[in-house]
């Protein structure tokens, strides 16, 4: 089974449209998408309502801190991501919040593990950025594969049969293997905000059968998804982060 993964779509809908038509081309059986359909970016409603339509199809769907928030304005975030959320909780109608009050903080599948965050107890929203939060991740459940997202940086973490952890960055296109014999934790990089300096849209596809994960990076209009956000009056550093990739 051939498993597209991506998270952290940020209203993004020139990214997620580039992304979902990269995967449709590889013929994949299954999506499975990590959370953050909302905030930072200009299209809310048309992600949302995508990611509606995808879960009726057979998709899954993982409740994000940007999600989260949208019914619970108690939720940390940083000044231009609460001035994105106020905007954002305005644009949505009842449709849409119903869904994404209801969607899960994680979901177990075979031997995967699909959460937001670290797989902690329910929106704490942990990050994983280097061995120790991965080991943290790990020890919360004990799924063979694990995948988040939320921290817009890819990473591939393994822990071998003595409890070393071992961390590297996948490079777009290049099939990484998961040896049956580790465990895993694969942090999706972002579809709508990448953060690792490289502009292009993130995702990744499982391959379950060759036990392999292979990272891509999707060119999309961003130019045209940084005049939405300028044109919708939101923060200046939401449009111009997106060229730079940071």
């Amino acid at each position: 089974m051939r498993i597209a993964l991506m998270a952290d779509i940020h209203a993004n809908r020139e990214a997620f449209e580039a992304c979902l038509a990269h995967a449709d081309a590889r013929e994949i059986d299954r999506l499975v998408l990590l959370g953050d359909y909302v905030g930072y970016g200009a299209d809310p409603v048309w992600v949302v309502d995508r990611v509606m339509a995808l879960v009726a199809d057979g998709a899954t769907a993982i409740l994000g801190n940007h999600d989260h928030a949208v019914a619970d304005d108690r939720e940390n975030m940083n000044p231009n991501a609460t001035l994105a959320m106020a905007w954002t909780r305005g644009q949505l109608g009842p449709a849409a919040r119903s869904f994404l009050a209801t969607l899960p903080t994680s979901v177990e599948d075979e031997d995967r593990l699909y959460v937001h965050a670290d797989g902690q107890p329910p929106k704490r929203w942990l990050y994983v950025t280097d061995a120790d939060d991965a080991a943290r991740c790990l020890g919360a459940n004990h799924a063979p594969v694990t995948f988040c997202g939320h921290v817009h940086v890819p990473a591939i973490f393994g822990v071998t049969a003595t409890g070393k952890i071992t961390n590297f960055r996948p490079v777009a296109g290049i099939p990484v293997p998961l040896l049956r014999q580790r465990r895993w934790l694969g942090v999706l990089g972002s579809v709508g905000q990448p953060r690792d300096g490289i502009a292009a849209a993130s995702y990744a596809i499982l391959d379950t059968q060759r036990a392999e994960i292979t990272y891509h990076r999707v060119p999309y209009d961003i130019a045209g998804a940084a005049a939405k956000i300028r044109d919708a009056g939101l923060p200046e550093a939401l449009a111009a982060r997106l060229a730079s990739g940071h």
